[in-house]
């Protein structure tokens, strides 16, 4: 299982890429200005230990500080160092968001879910109708988040459900090596209730499937109860759980990069 969550999370680091990423003695640090916070965070997914992890912090700190944005560690056990949460802990960082990181057959989420009904589209690229809603969800910089988008080169799928003419919910999968990571599900408020969600997982169950990901995975906040109770109907269970840690923030703010 951790094997499998690191290779998870480094699916999802090229899902969701982050504009600079270097590359040191195994971890990630990876920035992109304007971005999701989770996007530019560390993923520190080889051994260290004693005065080497500690350097290898300090590295991580001092990469994020010419950045002028606080340093954040994705921290998913087993996937990283046994120590590093409690050292972090210990330097002040703050616990965060804390995550599920689950996963399915793809074939048994299209069993679950069946055919997606015919007001559900897949798209090669982003609309700028599926853009336009999924950021009126998910806010952010519009301008860096298309560029994320853009930034991806493994196959994408984008679904949109489109009731009355208008696009309700949207998502996103990303096909990498046997497996698809399912993101950015999304519905407008005005529309939810109505199995708008679950058209667009079933949609993006069935792109996975003609695209030989026999797998799927995604990630999940845990105090978002709605999606949690989604992705359980549609079949998922959790691979593991976890968090963020977060140093105490810089003068500048992220804000103002």
């Amino acid at each position: 299982m951790p094997e499998l969550a690191r290779l998870l999370q480094e699916r999802t680091a090229r899902a969701v890429p982050a504009e600079t990423v270097r590359h040191v003695a195994g971890w990630w640090l990876r920035d992109a200005v304007g971005a999701a916070w989770w996007v530019r965070s560390v993923l520190p997914h080889a051994d260290a230990s004693g005065e080497r992890l500690t350097y290898r912090i300090e590295q991580a700190e001092d990469f994020y500080a010419r950045r002028g944005v606080p340093t954040r560690f994705q921290i998913t056990p087993g996937a990283c160092p046994d120590s590093l949460d409690s050292l972090l802990a210990e330097r002040g960082y703050d616990e965060q968001s804390p995550m599920s990181l689950q996963t399915a057959g793809t074939a048994h989420v299209v069993d679950r879910l069946g055919p997606p009904p015919p007001w559900v589209a897949v798209d090669e690229r982003p609309t700028r109708a599926w853009f336009d809603t999924w950021h009126a969800v998910h806010g952010g910089d519009p301008r860096a988040e298309w560029a994320l988008l853009e930034r991806v080169t493994q196959p994408c799928g984008f679904a949109r459900a489109v009731l009355d003419g208008v696009v309700v919910a949207v998502g996103r999968a990303v096909a990498d090596t046997g497996w698809a990571g399912l993101f950015g599900i999304a519905t407008l408020p005005k529309a939810r209730g109505r199995g708008a969600a679950r058209a667009v997982v079933a949609a993006l169950a069935h792109w996975a499937a003609a695209r030989h990901a026999d797998h799927l995975y995604l990630q999940v906040e845990r105090d978002n109860v709605a999606a949690c109770h989604l992705y359980a109907r549609a079949g998922f269970t959790e691979l593991c759980g976890y968090h963020y840690r977060a140093a105490p923030r810089p003068d500048r703010t992220e804000d103002d990069s």
